[in-house]
Formats: structure tokens, sequence, C-alpha cells
């Protein structure tokens, strides 16, 4: 399966989950727009999803998938099942501890961490710690989960680990759906969403868990060891951790600053979920193929291949991505009143997320590139470099986060986090070429600046467009007339964007041949 298609398998998947993940929060804003249940259902998210993303997604996609892939070139299927299970048998106990360890906490932590400023609302920080202790079990499923999508991408297999997401955001809809029927209160809704986070937990761990024994490899349970290779795993997985959730730990130090805000942490929320869409398909799927692609060519010995993989990869993500940051920023109000300004979700509210989508817009070519660098780290088991660069980015974001948001608010905070996330990517890259693990093509500068060309060309006409459309985006306008509109300005910015790229040489037939009939290098079939 060529490169391309494999960013589409997972970039497809992941679409869908996004869209469900859309849905969902349309029925969010009109059952709690940015109220006081609002802010805290999503502050005691928050925190599991942190987790998720420092002990899971980040942790096993830097550290185990290479493990992995080493382990089913040199010791086949077998070896790499003995390792699994190590894995999993660790990873079970020490996640079990730190639930136990972090439920019993949790109402110092809320204080001190996930949201301070609730401290002087009673009632808003009793019902933040009550929402924290049912939903934190879902870090346990998740992490589990992650080891079994490591393996599942190891073994070629995508769709899977891609597809799980959706189930979170189907039993999320459906307890929106029901507390809109019935008319629950905020505070009833908000309790049936925390447990529908909790089941959804177990739901796509038993998807994945399946999925493992469908592609032919069935662990059991070891009692848990520190095996040479578990050691090696956790000395590559601690700065990994930290690294991968980079995101998560920037928008957890935004908001605990925006707590101090009535309605700042839903405000955040509902940008980030737009701009999460073109992150989530192309990011997520770019990082999720690549690293063990990029890790068994490496083992493998195919230093052009790897080459090839880099540098493809990068083409791909800014040719989708610049033009989706062109639109954000054009038409942030227009996609803020369709998706969410019904309800309780107010026209001052549609201003103040439209400003923060715009600004997250500028920063997401440089949150997607850090999914295509990382690998280059990673593949080659080097996990601290990323996270002293993660570091740095941090202390920027905190930075500028206290500076800005006592002037600019929710803009304050995205404005901190675009720039600590093109900071962290201009700095991989830097350190990429230096080394000599990133082999640029010129050819490649030339067709990003062409694309950046035809991305600034599409957005001119999109403003006018907008302009012109602007009777029926209006929020007094009928909700289908306003998707009319809306789905008719972004197929005339693809039409532009897409006939300006290939005008101008920033994309042609022969790329898209290039990609999507890559051969992959020789080696042994992991099954």
């Amino acid at each position: 399966m060529s490169l391309v298609r494999k960013f589409a398998t997972v970039g497809g998947a992941t679409l869908g989950s996004r869209v469900l993940g859309f849905a969902r929060e349309t029925l969010m804003a009109a059952a709690l727009g940015t109220g006081p249940m609002a802010d805290a259902f999503y502050a005691a998210f928050r925190f599991p999803n942190l987790f998720r993303r420092l002990f899971a997604e980040g942790a096993f996609n830097a550290a185990f998938v290479p493990l992995f892939a080493k382990e089913i070139e040199e010791h086949g299927v077998a070896g790499a099942k003995r390792f699994s299970e190590e894995v999993f048998g660790v990873l079970f106990t020490v996640l079990l501890v730190i639930t136990i360890v972090m439920e019993l906490a949790m109402p110092w932590i809320v204080s001190w961490i996930i949201a301070p400023g609730f401290v002087g609302d009673a009632e808003k920080f009793n019902v933040t710690v009550e929402l924290a202790i049912v939903m934190f079990p879902y870090l346990m499923c998740m992490s589990l989960t992650a080891m079994l999508s490591g393996m599942l991408n190891s073994l070629h297999h995508y769709f899977a680990a891609a597809i799980a997401p959706v189930f979170l955001n189907l039993l999320l809809i459906g307890a929106l759906g029901l507390a809109l029927l019935t008319g629950a209160s905020p505070l009833e809704t908000a309790w049936l969403l925390s447990w529908g986070v909790f089941w959804a937990g177990l739901l796509q761990m038993a998807v994945l868990y399946i999925g493992v024994r469908h592609a032919g490899m069935r662990i059991g349970f070891r009692r848990p060891r520190f095996t040479p290779n578990v050691k090696r795993l956790l000395w590559l997985a601690l700065p990994a951790a930290v690294t991968g959730g980079i995101t998560q730990i920037n928008q957890l130090i935004g908001q605990m600053i925006a707590s101090t805000k009535d309605g700042a942490i839903s405000a955040l929320q509902y940008a980030d979920r737009v701009y999460q869409l073109p992150l989530g398909v192309v990011g997520i799927a770019v990082g999720v193929v690549l690293l063990p692609e990029l890790a068994r060519a490496l083992k493998g010995g195919h230093a052009t291949e790897a080459a090839n993989l880099q540098n493809r990869s990068m083409e791909f993500v800014l040719f989708l991505t610049l033009p989706a940051a062109a639109a954000l920023w054009v038409i942030s109000d227009e996609i803020v009143r369709v998706l969410y300004e019904r309800g309780a979700f107010s026209v001052e509210t549609t201003a103040v997320v439209a400003g923060t989508l715009a600004i997250y817009g500028l920063g997401l070519p440089g949150f997607v590139m850090i999914k295509a660098l990382t690998p280059g780290f990673f593949a080659r088991e080097d996990t601290k470099t990323p996270m002293r660069i993660t570091m740095l980015s941090v202390v920027v974001n905190c930075a500028l986060a206290v500076s800005l948001f006592p002037f600019f608010f929710e803009r304050g905070i995205a404005t901190a986090e675009a720039v600590s996330g093109w900071l962290t990517a201009i700095c991989l890259f830097v350190l990429l070429v230096r080394r000599g693990h990133w082999q640029f093509e010129k050819t490649l500068a030339s067709r990003i600046a062409r694309l950046v060309i035809a991305s600034v060309i599409m957005g001119i006409a999109l403003n006018y467009a907008s302009d012109e459309m602007a009777p029926w985006l209006a929020s007094t306008s009928p909700l289908f007339n306003q998707l009319v509109a809306l789905f008719g300005l972004i197929a005339l910015s693809m039409v532009i964007y897409f006939g300006v790229a290939f005008l101008i040489g920033g994309a042609d037939l022969g790329m898209i041949r290039r990609n999507m009939n890559r051969k992959p290098p020789p080696g042994p079939s992991p099954l």
C-alpha cells in the first residue's frame, strides 16, 4: 500500500470521527453554551486527556512502536508477542496504581492543576471534582488502547486504531441527545456526558483488542517484570511522553489561566474542536503512519527510502494544511456561526470563539509539521532531543499566556499556543537537518513556496466571496441556507487553491502518481 493510501486510510477514519466530533460539539453548544457546567465538564475531561497524551499516545507512538518494529525485524512475531506481553503486564499495573492515587487526590489536583480559578465557586469546584473522578479511569482504558494501536500500526493494520475514537463521539452524542430530548438540567447533562466518557473508554479498548486478535496476535497477561526491553521502553517513553503531549500540556496551561474568566475554558474548547479537524485528519494520519514506516526503513538499512518518506510526508501535510490555515483565518466567523450559534450559544460567544479560532488557524501548519518531524527522532530511538525542545516551547507558552491573557483573554492563550507550536516545529526541523537526518530537497522548498502563494490567492478570493454570501450566512438566515453557503465557500476555495497550485507548479500529477505508486522497501512481512 502506498504512503498516501495509508495516510488516506487513517485520515478517512479520523475524518469520520472528527465529523461526529463536530456534531457532538454542536449539541454541546446548544445544551450548555459556555455556561458553568460546560466549563466544569471540559476542565474535568482535560485532565484524563492530558495523561492519555502523555502516557499513552506520546509514549507509545514514540517508544513502543520502534521497539516493537525492531522485535519483528529481529525475532519475528514470537519475539514481538513476548515483548508486548511484558509491556502489557507492567503498563496495566502502573496505570492501576496511578488511577487509584489520582482518584483519591482529585480535590487537590483540581484546585492546584486543573482549574485553580474554580476554588472561589464551591458548586463549580465540587462538580468538577466529581466529574473528574468518574472520567479518570478513561486514562487507563485509553493507555492500554494506545498500546494495542501501536501494535496494529506496526503490523500495517491502520483502520481499526483510527476508527476507535468514533465510539467516544457516538456515546457522547447519544448522551447529549437524551439530555436535550428529556429537558435535562445542565448538571444532569454534565453527568450523562461523564459516564459516556467512562463507557467509551471500555468500548474502545475492547474494539482494539479484537483488532489485534484479528491481526493474528494473541497477547496474555504476564506478571509485571522490569525486563531489559521494558526498561528500554521506559527510558525512551518518559521524554517521549512529554513531547507527544506538548499540545495538551500547553492547553492545560491555558486552561489553568482561563479558569479565572467565566466561559473562557469552553470557548477555547469550541475553537479547538474546529481546528482539530485538519490537524487530526492530516497531522495524526501522518504521525501514525510515518513512525512505523520510518522505523522499519531505518532498521532495515534503507536510508534512501527513509529520506523519501520524510520529504513526501512534509509535502503532503503542507499541501493540505496551508489552505486550511488560510480558510480558518478568513472565514472563522462564518464557520463558528454556522456550527454553533444556536440555543445557549450567543452572538457574543461567536465573536469570542471565532477570534480564537482564527489565531489557532495561523498555528495549524506548525502543529501539523510537529507530527511529521518528530518521527525523524523517535524512529532513531532519540526521544530526549524533542523533549528538550518541548520544554523550551512550554516555557515560551507559559510566558506568553500569562502576559497576553489580561489584555486579549482567549485570543492571548491561542496566540501563545500558536507561537510555541511554530517554535517547536522550526527547532525540530533545524536539528534534523544539522544532524544529517533530513535530506531536504530543493524542489520541495520551491514547491512549498508556491503552495503558500496559492493559499494567499485562495484566501483573498474567499474573503470577497464571503462578503457576497453575507446575507445567506447571517444568524437570521435559516440553517439550511447557512450550510449551503458555507459548503459553497469551501468548495470554491478548494477549486481556486487546487487550480492555482497546479497552475504555478505547487503540485502536479507526477507528484500524486509518485506518492500513490510508492513501493515499500524490501523486507520480511510482519506476519
